[in-house]
């Protein structure tokens, strides 16, 4: 489909196009690939499957891909038909209710908003500091933080050609560092002797933690890496209107996304196992996966794995930002987000919502300067509960409104597997949120969880009062502005 008869499809929807189509096909798998970043996820989750549930915890990660990638063959059916910005929002509010779609929008919007400071949080503490030998200080961690999410801002409002080419420069080097690592522990541990096969069966310092098996036990705790690493893979479709042939490369980025970065991680995990050399003392470092790479390959190589990750992390800071400004600018040109009338603006220089973009960084701002460091790891926590919700709601979506789609030719299907698949999903899904929930620690985090759909539904009463029209129309629909 080329790009002139896309853009009659998104006039058809009722809008004009005023973003600007430049991401190939590469580019948008690198969109997804960079958000999902498997390095970076794993870099910060390991040490807590090694605390939890001991290194025989990543076995779990296998459950987890399966189930993901089968929530994703459902989100790409959605993204073959309906190729517009605010992903979920549309689909939900065309093919169900507006007023439903606003919901799937909302938590879209703060899912993607605490992601962008969890991630740049995250580059600043544990990639960027150690990497330039800082002493740890959360103040200076801070301001760190909002230096990268500045810089992050200001590349995305710059042009959409231009996050298509960094994030696929960060792509293709977090997957040379992986090969590399991967290949290079592999090949030390063979000439050495140094792996330790047991180590893929061990508890760990969990060997003689209670209720080990129990419902919300420790073994079930070490779910959290694959339930927090694969995840983001829609990202792409919520820069549909940015893709070109969005209706094939969106969903193909969706699912090969997920298969590409569950492969890698599998394989790097298990390496990973194998190479360490004390179970105890890994455990207790600050980086597991750095402690693993020095001892093994040294301290230079260590630093090498150090930078490639803050290039990573700092291209999946971008396509959060990115990602999260259209979830606005989608909800704001249909009078349905806060402060509507300027956040649905485009630059006609840049050919990219400037204002979203700001509020995106405004928002990160206010919760690192008015956030102490316990709440805010709370909100940070509370973001990983966000997206299992969402897929949730989207494969509930398909199951009630599949025989209202119709296939594009050529386009992504599922043909007859559709049915099972999506119902599987479904058990699935409703499993991870219990896994993320359940636990003592989560009781906090959904507590926040609970308050961000509290203030929604203020906004939402709001609306419904003074804008009705605006959540009774299509998105699209002249009665929506």
């Amino acid at each position: 489909m080329t790009v002139d008869s896309t853009d009659e499809e998104l006039r058809h929807s009722g809008y004009q196009p005023e973003l600007k189509r430049t991401l190939g096909g590469f580019q948008v798998f690198a969109i997804s690939f960079a958000f999902i970043s498997v390095l970076v996820a794993i870099f910060a989750t390991y040490g807590a499957v090694l605390n939890y549930s001991g290194p025989v915890g990543i076995w779990l990660w296998i459950i987890a891909a399966v189930g993901q990638t089968l929530v994703a063959l459902v989100v790409a059916q959605f993204a073959a038909r309906i190729a517009l910005t605010g992903s979920s929002y549309q689909w939900a509010s065309r093919l169900a209710n507006p007023k439903v779609g606003w919901f799937f929008g909302w938590l879209t919007f703060w899912f993607l908003a605490i992601g962008v400071v969890a991630m740049n949080s995250a580059l600043a503490s544990q990639a960027v500091m150690p990497l330039f030998g800082m002493a740890i200080d959360e103040g200076v961690a801070r301001l760190i933080t909002l230096a990268l999410m500045l810089a992050e801002a200001l590349l995305v409002i710059a042009s959409t050609r231009l996050l298509g080419r960094v994030t696929s420069a960060t792509v293709g080097l977090e997957l040379t560092i992986l090969a590399v690592m991967i290949v290079g522990l592999g090949a030390v541990m063979v000439f050495s002797g140094s792996g330790t096969a047991a180590n893929l069966v061990s508890r760990g310092v969990a060997a003689d933690a209670p209720n080990y098996f129990a419902i919300g036990g420790p073994l079930m705790a070490g779910m959290i890496m694959g339930l927090v690493t694969l995840v983001g893979f829609d990202s792409a479709a919520n820069l549909a209107e940015e893709a070109k042939d969005p209706f094939r490369s969106v969903p193909r980025a969706i699912v090969s996304s997920v298969v590409a970065s569950a492969t890698l991680g599998l394989v790097f995990i298990i390496i990973l196992t194998l190479a360490i050399k004390d179970i105890p003392a890994v455990t207790t470092s600050g980086s597991p996966v750095a402690t693993i790479i020095r001892g093994q390959l040294g301290a230079v190589v260590e630093r090498i794995l150090l930078t490639g990750i803050a290039f990573a992390m700092f291209g999946a800071g971008m396509v959060m930002i990115a990602a999260c400004s259209r979830q606005a600018f989608a909800m704001a040109r249909d009078a349905r987000f806060p402060a509507h009338s300027v956040l649905r603006k485009v630059s006609a220089r840049t050919q990219t919502p400037v204002i979203a973009t700001v509020l995106i960084l405004v928002i990160g701002v206010v919760l690192m300067l008015a956030l102490p460091g316990d709440a805010l790891l709370q909100l940070i926590v509370a973001s990983t509960i966000l997206p299992a919700l969402l897929y949730g709601g989207i494969v509930v979506l398909y199951l009630c409104v599949r025989k209202r789609l119709n296939t594009k030719e050529g386009g992504f299907s599922l043909g007859r597997f559709e049915t099972p698949v999506a119902y599987t999903a479904l058990v699935w899904v409703a499993f991870s949120i219990f896994a993320l929930v359940s636990p003592s620690e989560a009781r906090v985090p959904g507590l926040i969880v609970l308050g961000l759909l509290a203030v929604g539904g203020l906004y939402f009463a709001f609306l419904l009062v003074t804008n009705r029209t605006a959540l009774d129309s299509e998105p699209g629909e002249p009665g929506a502005f």
